[in-house]
This record gives C-alpha cells, sequence and structure tokens, in this order.
C-alpha cells in the first residue's frame, strides 16, 4: 500500500489575461468565476484533514484573487491539509498584482516562498511576452517580500524572438543583484494553439535557433553558479537551503494531492487529471459528478521508468543501488543499451553507484528521455 502523500497543490485558474506563449490551463478575465471556483474547490476539498509537508497554490494566478478571496481559500486548504513544523507553502504571484498589504497577507497566513513569475527585467522583452508587469514591479515586490521573511523565486525565460546573448546576461544579472534565493530559467517554447505558435507559423516571431538557445541555457548555468547558486534540477538554481522541496516531491516520484482545473494527483501506482476546462470542472462539481477527465494505473515498470527520467533531471542523478532497492529494477534491466550508448557518447556517466548527465548530456537532456521511457 502506497503511503499518504505528504504534499498538497491547489490550481487557481485565474488570470488577468493570456500570454502569446501560454498554454497552462487558466481562465482570463473571467473574475466573475470566482465565488463559483471557491465553493467548487470547497466541495473538492472535502475530507478527513491530512497534514502536508509541502503545500503549492499555482495557476493561473493565485494572486489574481483579491485578499479576501484568497483568505478564503487558505483556510478552506489548511482546513483539509494541516502544515506540519518546519512546512514550506509556496504561492506563485504576478508581480503587478502585489502591493504591500497583499504581501502583508500572505506573510501572516503562514505563506513561506513566493514564486514569481517575473520572466524578464527587460521592459522591451516584457512586452514581447505580453506580461501585465514591468521591471521596477519585480524589484519592487522583491524588496517588499523579503522584508516580511519571504523567500523569493523568480522564473526567466530565455531565446525570446530577437534576443541577444547579452541581453540574456542582463537578466540574470539582474536577477542575482535582486538576491532572490531561487531561479527557474526556461526556454521560450512555441506551443501548438497558443497565439505564438500562429504567428511563428506566419513567420511573424521567428525561433532564435538551437546554437544560440543553448548558449543561452549554458550561459545561465555558468552564470548562476559562479554567482552562489547550485545548478540542481535541468531548469532549477538555488542558493543554499533554498531548493523547492515541493517540485522535488515531484521529481523524487513521491505522491501528492492536488485540486482544481487541470490538477493531476498522485498516490503511485495511480493518479489521475482533472478536466482542464474550468468551466466543465466547475459544472461537474456543482452536478455532483467526478471533476476527472481520466485515471491511469501505471505498472511498476512504467513508474520506474518515470522515475529513473526525473531522477536523471537531476544534477546529483541517480543512486543505481537505491533505485534497485526502491522499484526492484536496475537501470540496466530498464534501459541498459540506450545507457551504455549515452555513455559511450558522453551524455551521461557513471561516479561511483550514480549514474547523471555530463555537461554535454545536460544541454541535450530533452533528446534523451523519449529512448528511456
Amino acid at each position: 500500500m502506497s503511503p499518504t502523500p505528504r504534499a498538497a497543490y491547489v490550481h487557481v485558474p485565474f488570470c488577468r489575461h493570456r500570454c502569446g506563449y501560454c498554454n497552462f490551463t487558466l481562465v482570463a478575465g473571467r473574475d466573475d468565476l470566482k465565488p463559483a471556483y471557491l465553493a467548487a474547490i470547497a466541495s473538492e476539498l472535502a475530507g478527513e484533514p491530512q497534514p502536508v509537508d509541502t503545500l503549492y497554490f499555482g495557476g493561473g494566478t493565485p494572486t489574481r484573487l483579491s485578499r479576501g478571496e484568497f483568505q478564503q481559500l487558505s483556510e478552506v486548504v489548511l482546513t483539509r491539509h494541516p502544515l506540519v513544523d518546519g512546512y514550506e507553502w509556496t504561492v506563485e504571484a504576478n508581480p503587478a498584482d502585489l502591493d504591500t498589504d497583499y504581501i502583508a497577507m500572505l506573510a501572516r497566513l503562514g505563506v513561506t516562498r513566493l514564486s514569481l513569475g517575473g520572466q524578464s527585467v527587460d521592459d522591451a522583452k516584457l512586452k514581447l511576452l505580453e506580461r501585465d508587469h514591468r521591471a521596477v514591479d519585480i524589484a519592487r515586490v522583491t524588496q517588499l517580500a523579503h522584508g516580511v521573511g519571504l523567500a523569493v523565486a523568480l522564473d526567466l525565460i530565455f531565446a525570446a524572438p530577437g534576443e541577444t546573448l547579452a541581453g540574456w546576461q542582463r537578466d540574470l544579472d539582474a536577477a542575482i543583484e535582486l538576491g532572490v534565493g531561487h531561479v527557474s530559467s526556461y526556454g521560450l517554447t512555441f506551443e501548438k494553439g497558443t497565439l505564438f505558435w500562429n504567428r511563428q507559423q506566419r513567420g511573424d516571431l521567428p525561433s532564435l535557433g538551437e546554437s544560440l538557445e543553448l548558449a543561452m541555457y549554458e550561459l545561465a548555468i555558468d552564470h548562476l553558479t559562479s554567482a552562489g547558486f547550485a545548478h540542481y534540477e535541468v531548469s532549477n538554481f538555488a542558493k543554499p537551503g533554498a531548493r523547492s522541496r515541493h517540485n522535488q516531491v515531484y521529481w523524487s516520484g513521491d505522491g501528492y494531492f492536488a485540486y482544481g482545473p487541470g490538477a493531476s494527483w498522485s498516490v503511485p501506482p495511480t493518479r489521475a487529471t482533472n478536466h482542464r476546462s474550468t468551466t466543465t470542472w466547475l459544472r461537474r462539481i456543482e452536478s455532483g459528478v467526478s471533476p476527472l477527465e481520466f485515471t491511469e494505473t501505471l505498472t511498476r515498470e512504467q513508474l520506474a521508468r518515470e522515475r529513473l527520467v526525473f531522477g536523471l533531471r537531476q544534477l546529483a542523478g541517480v543512486d543505481t543501488v537505491a533505485f534497485h532497492q526502491a522499484t526492484r529494477l536496475t537501470v540496466n534491466e530498464l534501459a541498459g543499451p540506450a545507457i551504455e550508448n549515452f555513455c559511450r557518447l558522453g551524455l551521461l556517466e557513471h561516479v561511483g553507484d550514480r549514474l547523471r548527465l555530463t555537461r554535454h548530456g545536460l544541454v541535450v537532456s530533452d533528446s534523451l528521455w523519449p529512448e528511456l521511457l
């Protein structure tokens, strides 16, 4: 029997508008749905209390809720999932939404970590990305958050159309100067169904090209690690003590609760995902019907393969002895020929009992996973 999860995720789908590159589960300009959402999430959260070590409010934009609405949501969530001593509670936030009173409320409620969707500190780049904040908002919010004891994690996007290596370095320099404890760095992707995808197909938004994008990724690694950040996952960098404990639950293959439209929960070997449409999710809960869109039970081999890939995404790599003890399968049983080939190509390496990405493997890691899954 799987242990009861010790982490919970709550999806808040509201945004002021949808950015051109965004393919997340959200509703833009539908603040009229907030009361119904709060009632539905309370219904979905009904049940016996289950204490958790980490709690994560994501979106969408959780801070799109008013202070009163955010407090209402928090009370419901904390009743279902009380936080234990030493907990981590992360809230994703849009810099434009936050002022002194809102940040003070977050601290008062017990939030410990603010994840800012900053994306850039260059106003022209922010405008291109269709963000509704400016660089001054990121600096203001970071200072306010640090003033009340909140840790700050900053998301940054690189490889925006027309971006230069020097421009990307300015973003990294600014993040370091802000004093944030955590940086997540992602290359811009053009996902089918987004406005950016359509514009790219018309030739309005040409991609930078693979060589420049890889150079930007390597610059992030070198620049942030030289500034005292540990590169601990393919896209994530943290100062000592500032790693995302909640995300490490996902990467370790442990179970977690999840609520809201499009949210996925996992109690290995079973996992399930709610319907992505906020209005459909609402209707189902209001009608007393399960909000789940699909459920699946993974085989021991499928679980082990996912554990292997998530483990290799972490810079520490996979402890092959511990992996065997946890899965009852060895990495060679799962993917021996592929691993041998990747080691021969210099993409993976064995260091003692650990299997991990090399620097060369790191920059092309996405191309490795299909052969391991």
